[in-house]
């Protein structure tokens, strides 16, 4: 029994998964999920939800374990907890077990994504608390993307600059590790598109990740919900100068992209509506998906398949099949939905670990 652990800033959403002892297959068992830590708090399951009081992380998880334990899955028939981490650095490429140096290593990466690893670190530190005794393990949203070669990774700055990290890391890898591991064969030369309200897009060469849009953080690249995509440097800064750092973060990352061109970042809205505003968001959602593609097909020098995946990429056809259209110079090729799985990946993740630790003794 694995439970994987998906820490936000005011949620832990939880999936238990149970793993045949033959066939290595995994069953989603249950998720249980509690919002608006710090507030006022909802623990869902099964979608139904009801009113809890979880002043922070520790409290949440605890009534998580709770409504897991009255459900007949008390911590005690855990074999491991598996915690979705958003980024690893340059060190943290591949699933570990968490350990003092791990989370060392974890806390020196916040920095890099000082919204998303403090809060991952929280959900590990109160199940230690916890479940002092049940394994824990850890998944990162960048390893995927750590096969990219060094010149896609590198910035052209200063060296003082990329020795403190600056550099091209890419993020999505749960769901471009999910899409790989649920085709087969896998398309030699595959175009992936993960299009949310964050959106990006991967070059997969032979299964490896070669190119992607996301670069430093999540903002850039292709027009998303709320960021702003592909952005000038010197256009961010002139952000910072007449906002502030604090205002033209927030700009970037809640008040950009899809939202600042029509008003909302809901998709479906977007399609649904006929005024301009509406269709020109459309438009350039599009256009940059099929401009960031098609230099991400030089990257693969060819394309075999285009895959989508996530909310947009799974459910609206119209979207597909714009950027499918705008690709057709690349010639011939597959267009493939996948759906999105991401907690069974990073699950998947502990299992192989946890079967190289029993090899190894």
């Amino acid at each position: 029994m694995i439970l994987v652990i998906n820490a936000g800033s005011s949620s832990i959403k939880t999936e238990l998964f149970a793993q045949d002892r033959v066939s290595g297959d995994l069953s989603s068992i249950v998720e249980v999920r509690v919002s608006g830590i710090g507030g006022n708090s909802e623990l869902k399951v099964a979608g139904v939800a009801k009113p809890v009081a979880a002043s922070d992380h520790a409290a949440a998880l605890g009534l998580i374990l709770a409504e897991l334990k009255v459900l007949g899955h008390g911590t005690d028939q855990l074999t491991a907890a598996a915690h979705r981490i958003v980024h690893g650095g340059t060190k943290l490429t591949q699933p570990v077990r968490v350990t003092p140096a791990t989370i060392a290593e974890i806390e020196d990466c916040i920095p890099l994504a000082p919204l998303h690893n403090p809060n991952n670190l929280a959900a590990i530190h109160a199940l230690s608390a916890l479940v002092p005794d049940l394994p824990q393990y850890a998944s990162f949203g960048t390893a995927f993307h750590a096969s990219n070669p060094e010149v896609a990774t590198t910035y052209a700055i200063p060296a003082d600059a990329r020795s403190k990290g600056m550099r091209r890391y890419g993020f999505h890898g749960f769901s471009y590790a999910s899409m790989v591991r649920s085709l087969d064969p896998v398309p030699s030369r595959l175009l992936a598109f993960h299009l949310g309200n964050g959106a990006s897009a991967c070059a997969i060469l032979e299964g490896k990740s070669v190119a992607t849009t996301m670069g430093y953080s999540p903002v850039s690249g292709l027009t998303m919900g709320t960021r702003s995509g592909g952005l000038d440097a010197m256009a961010a800064i002139d952000l910072v100068e007449w906002y502030g750092v604090d205002e033209a973060t927030r700009q970037l990352n809640r008040d950009s992209g899809l939202k600042a061109l029509a008003g909302t970042n809901d998709m479906r809205r977007l399609l649904a509506r006929s005024d301009d505003e509406a269709r020109f968001a459309v438009d350039h959602f599009c256009y940059w998906c099929i401009r960031h593609g098609g230099s991400l097909i030089a990257a693969l020098g060819g394309l075999d398949a285009v895959a989508f995946t996530g909310g947009i990429g799974e459910n609206a056809e119209a979207i597909r099949n714009r950027i499918a259209d705008g690709l057709k110079f690349a010639g011939p090729f597959d267009t493939l939905v996948v759906t999105a799985d991401e907690e069974r990946q990073i699950a998947l993740d502990a299992c192989a670990v946890m079967a190289a630790e029993a090899r190894a003794t």
